[in-house]
């Protein structure tokens, strides 16, 4: 990775929380909550993905729509967090297979 991958990747995170920071107050906050349920919990491509964009995505067509947010995505962020991975490989997934493996067994 060079430098100008760095500075692009930068460059988008700063337009992408300009989107966030556009919508709604009842919409950010639950942006900022599910934020930081997936990077807990998440996929390991998280920030490579477009996962994050497509929330805003569907968030602004939400207030575009004239919802709510909770009318969207139902009363349970997590749950709603939790589909939209579930396919998807999690850090939870990787400590568990680590847990499985035993120690003295990693990388066999």
């Amino acid at each position: 990775m060079g430098i100008q991958d760095v500075i692009e990747g930068k460059k988008q995170w700063r337009a992408h929380l300009a989107r966030v920071k556009a919508l709604p107050p009842d919409y950010r906050i639950v942006y900022k909550e599910m934020q930081r349920y997936l990077f807990k919990v998440g996929p390991v491509d998280l920030l490579d993905g477009s996962l994050l964009p497509g929330i805003v995505d569907f968030f602004e067509e939400g207030v575009a729509a004239g919802k709510g947010v909770l009318e969207l995505i139902g009363e349970d962020v997590a749950a709603f967090c939790d589909d939209l991975v579930k396919d998807s490989r999690t850090y939870a997934d990787i400590y568990q297979e680590s847990i499985r493996s035993g120690p003295g067994t990693a990388g066999k």
